[in-house]
């Protein structure tokens, strides 16, 4: 702080004395006062890039959320996707809560929680994400509209090449606006592109030129893509120890708070729409499960910040126990007739 400068001009929207027609104050965000904290060339708060430029962000993360998505294609056909067609109501409810609903939420969350800036952009970012290919599976289980879920997942992983940049852009630029972050749009969605659609593309083309092959493919690819997702989020938290430990007790709760208001909102708007439960159980699993693996190379391989993918590894911890209750909740019993 320069010698002459008052304690109380700290923020744009106070000005004292001849300040006010300095044209070097500007007045924008009409926002509580978010805690900008990034210098210009360093990480926020002295926190350590542990998985910088290294073979494991270049190759290794990119290369498992591939598997992960070719393990996605085999599993889905071309009638898939008819679904938004034949059922146009209970796929569009659950599209709008993904592509729109969704990252607002974990926007207006972190701006309201006055999050630190590098917390507050993975928020973003873990809310923008698409479904994970975990949630069909969960909502098979809990007996929901599997068909919406396959559907849902495959569409939305495809809306959102071109959706992610634009928020994450948008989210950038308003918390860590200064500092040495930069997402170009087109270089991002062709990277998002060949990491999500075109593994799922060649999954399904394996499916239907040697669907024999693909059969024999699914199981060892689904449990490759398991213990690979496993390790990702190991390392990722292993990685930022040091950020984890200064904001665990917080991080946690407004991770829980994220994932249980997504799904929440996902039954909510269903039922208002009058779908039937098993449309909402889908839509409520489809909202709060999302591809944690998919944030985590955004923000390690493109975005080059390792700790930006602390909140979607601590998320997808948080996601399997609420994604466990519904399975255990809806899917127990005979008792649930009413979600057949």
């Amino acid at each position: 702080m320069d010698a002459g400068t008052s304690p109380r001009a700290r923020g744009p929207r106070r000005q004292t004395g001849p300040r006010t027609s300095d044209s070097s104050v500007v007045h924008r965000r009409p926002w509580p006062r978010l805690r900008m904290e990034l210098a210009n060339s360093g990480p926020v708060r002295g926190v350590s890039f542990g998985m910088k430029e290294s073979l494991l962000t270049s190759v290794v993360l990119p290369l498992s959320l591939f598997v992960i998505m070719l393990g996605m294609g085999l599993a889905l056909t071309r009638s898939d996707f008819a679904l938004v067609f034949r059922r146009p109501r209970a796929f569009s409810i659950g599209l709008i809560n993904q592509i729109i609903a969704l990252p607002l939420l974990g926007f207006g969350m972190a701006v309201f929680l006055d999050l630190d800036p590098t917390l507050a952009v993975g928020l973003v970012l873990i809310a923008a994400c698409p479904g994970g290919v975990t949630s069909n599976l969960i909502t098979h289980v809990a007996r929901g509209d599997t068909a919406l879920s396959i559907s849902l997942t495959a569409v939305n992983s495809v809306i959102t090449v071109f959706t992610i940049p634009v928020v994450m852009g948008f989210a950038l630029n308003w918390f860590l606006s200064g500092g040495s972050v930069e997402l170009p749009l087109l270089e991002t969605v062709g990277k998002i592109f060949g990491i999500t659609v075109l593994p799922v593309a060649l999954g399904m083309a394996i499916r239907g030129r040697a669907p024999g092959l693909s059969e024999r493919m699914e199981g060892p690819v689904r449990v490759a893509s398991t213990i690979l997702f496993v390790l990702i989020v190991a390392g990722i938290i292993a990685a930022n120890i040091d950020l984890l430990r200064e904001h665990l007790p917080r991080l946690l709760g407004v991770l829980l708070a994220l994932n249980l208001l997504t799904m929440a909102l996902g039954f909510g708007m269903a039922r208002l729409a009058r779908l039937t439960l098993r449309e909402a159980i889908s839509i409520t699993i489809e909202s709060g499960i999302q591809n944690g693996t998919l944030a985590i190379v955004i923000a390690t391989s493109i975005l080059d910040r390792g700790d930006l993918a602390l909140p979607a590894g601590c998320y997808s911890l948080i996601m399997f126990i609420s994604g466990g209750a519904m399975m255990a909740y809806f899917g127990a019993g005979p008792g649930r007739s009413g979600v057949r």
